[in-house]
């Protein structure tokens, strides 16, 4: 999320929008091969109360189309709704270095709106 909210600054005033969302836990078989003996046991249980990806992907389509927030930028969504995220994720030091590090590891640079 950090990375999210800093390229939402850096995009500011370009009309480029960047938004972060949750989609939930998911009735995929993400994690099926897990070696741990709790997930296989529990999985199966759980699963058929899990949304469908379908479902799940219900907030992105959201993002992607809506004339509601095809103006907002720097959001964290879940559920087709705006949400808070976690206290760590806001920290602007942090998302700043996180920018720093991955520019240097990709050799790639976004300028700063």
């Amino acid at each position: 999320m950090p990375f999210s909210y800093e390229l939402a600054r850096r995009m500011e005033d370009t009309g480029v929008t960047a938004n972060v969302l949750h989609p939930g836990v998911v009735r995929t078989d993400f994690g099926k091969e897990d070696p741990s003996r709790v997930l296989r046991l529990l999985t199966p249980l759980v699963r058929p109360f899990m949304p469908s990806p379908a479902k799940a992907a219900a907030t992105s389509v959201y993002l992607a189309i809506s004339p509601d927030v095809a103006d907002v930028s720097g959001g964290y969504f879940a559920k087709s709704r705006p949400e808070r995220s976690s206290k760590l994720s806001y920290d602007r030091e942090l998302a700043a270095r996180l920018w720093r590090v991955s520019e240097e590891l990709t050799a790639l640079s976004v300028p700063q709106a």
